[in-house]
């Protein structure tokens, strides 16, 4: 089953309209969310670029869900 970090923020709707075209996408994916607020690295690093998803330690997408860039979970 394909595991995807999905970096994001409270109150953040590009963030939550994110999960939810990936989760229709890719149905079987399993999605930690983190809250970049809740680590000040987090925070420095992403600030406010979020939604950020990575699959094994590459970036799939940011901002916005990228169906292009999903389809690399099929090969994990």
């Amino acid at each position: 089953m394909p595991r995807v970090i999905l970096y994001t923020r409270p109150g953040c709707r590009l963030c939550d309209d994110a999960k939810t075209e990936l989760l229709a996408a890719v149905p079987e994916v399993e999605v930690e969310e983190i809250d970049v607020d809740s680590d000040t690295d987090l925070r420095n690093r992403y600030g406010y670029h979020v939604p950020v998803a990575v699959a094994d330690g590459q970036e799939l997408f940011r901002h916005r869900f990228d169906p292009g860039r999903v389809r690399l979970l099929r090969d994990f």
